[in-house]
């Protein structure tokens, strides 16, 4: 009986875990402290907004989230493993194999259709080509743009574009989605699209983390976190987007 309910109510693991987090930018003259001493752990499966105004260091907690950067001081866990003991190598492979990245500006390369550029990071894996064009192909199906997978970047909508971006982050099947300002660029129908892929990917056990200025954007999340001076300010449970709508708050 024991077992029975203990598999019913196992603890979500925790795939990000930061201790005592600093990061400072030097020069010659200046030192920027831009995050002072963040403790902060997201567990598998959550929904995760991210705010505060500019300089408050979203977009440096992104950059260490991501293993875009380093951090000074303190401690980083990803998925159980400490990242100051990875080489470069490492840090890329387990950058490209967890965490699949949507950016306000797309990052597609304009020189290639759709289908190529969704299959980029399995180019970088290792994958054959009949498996990239195959899981591509399937990814694009998913945001509904299969039948453009020959266009270029250039010949679709900002929203479609945003959508392929969104395709491109998951076709590696990563644990998690690191979105920095995804809606940034978007009118609000194609904003509610990409929001409406987001919780669909989190539907599905996703771990998603957004990185906003937009409250409404922040909404969709299930918990709300906020920096100021580079330091957590809150740290919250929220009604979602969908709940409020709903009338369940």
């Amino acid at each position: 009986m024991s077992n029975a309910w203990e598999s019913e109510h196992i603890l979500p693991e925790p795939v990000i875990t930061m201790r005592d987090l600093h990061k400072f930018y030097r020069s010659a003259s200046v030192e920027y402290h831009a995050l002072r001493g963040i403790d902060l752990t997201i567990n598998e499966g959550e929904f995760v907004s991210i705010m505060g105004p500019s300089g408050s260091g979203k977009t440096t907690l992104m950059n260490i989230i991501g293993l875009l950067d380093n951090l000074s001081s303190g401690y980083y866990e990803l998925q159980g493993i400490d990242s100051s003991d990875l080489s470069d190598t490492s840090r890329a492979a387990l950058r490209n194999r967890t965490i699949g990245f949507v950016f306000q500006s797309f990052n597609l390369l304009p020189q290639m259709n759709l289908i190529d550029n969704v299959a980029l990071p399995m180019l970088y894996a290792g994958v054959s080509l009949r498996e990239r064009r195959e899981r591509a192909r399937e990814a694009l199906s998913h945001v509904e743009l299969d039948r453009w997978s020959e266009h270029r970047p250039t010949e679709i909508s900002g929203g479609q574009q945003q959508r392929v971006a969104v395709a491109r982050a998951m076709v590696m099947r990563p644990s998690i989605l690191l979105a920095d300002e995804p809606t940034g660029n978007l009118d609000s129908k194609s904003a509610e699209a990409v929001l409406k892929l987001f919780h669909e990917l989190h539907d599905l056990g996703v771990t998603v983390i957004i990185i906003t200025h937009d409250i409404n954007v922040a909404h969709h999340a299930e918990r709300l976190i906020e920096l100021f001076d580079g330091k957590v300010s809150n740290d919250s449970l929220q009604a979602t987007h969908h709940e409020k709508k709903a009338g369940l708050s």
